[in-house]
């Protein structure tokens, strides 16, 4: 289907749809598209706080939850995801440090929500 897109406002719009129309149906030929390996505007991740806790929400489209690796140094949270067809990573730094040890996570239909609980600033050394 190709229209005269010429100063059309919903350009952009209808090209992505076209380009997913296309994806879907397998007559995709974008080299981008196959290039990309990873999930591209597919993954969304959302950090919210509150006093106690920091809590990472993120969009795993097309992911089994035995695809899915976290791991976390108290300052950076690190989620890669695999599938038959992609592969993953995000890394997030985190707004304040956390208890990597303490942490707990969970996937349901293709959100991951990771909790994480806030530590001190620093530490304190004893002379």
């Amino acid at each position: 289907m190709r229209r005269d897109d010429r100063d059309d406002p919903f350009d952009d719009i209808f090209r992505e749809i076209e380009r997913m129309m296309e994806e879907m149906t397998g007559n995709d030929v974008d080299i981008r598209a196959e290039a990309d390996a990873g999930f591209g505007d597919d993954a969304h991740f959302s950090i919210y706080e509150n006093d106690d806790t920091l809590r990472v929400v993120g969009d795993l489209p097309g992911i089994e939850q035995d695809g899915i690796d976290i791991k976390c140094d108290g300052r950076t949270l690190t989620v890669t995801a695999r599938s038959d067809r992609r592969e993953y990573e995000e890394r997030l730094d985190l707004p304040a440090r956390v208890d990597e040890h303490a942490a707990s996570a969970s996937f349901n239909n293709g959100v991951l929500e990771v909790t994480l609980e806030r530590t001190g600033n620093s530490a304190d050394i004893d002379l």
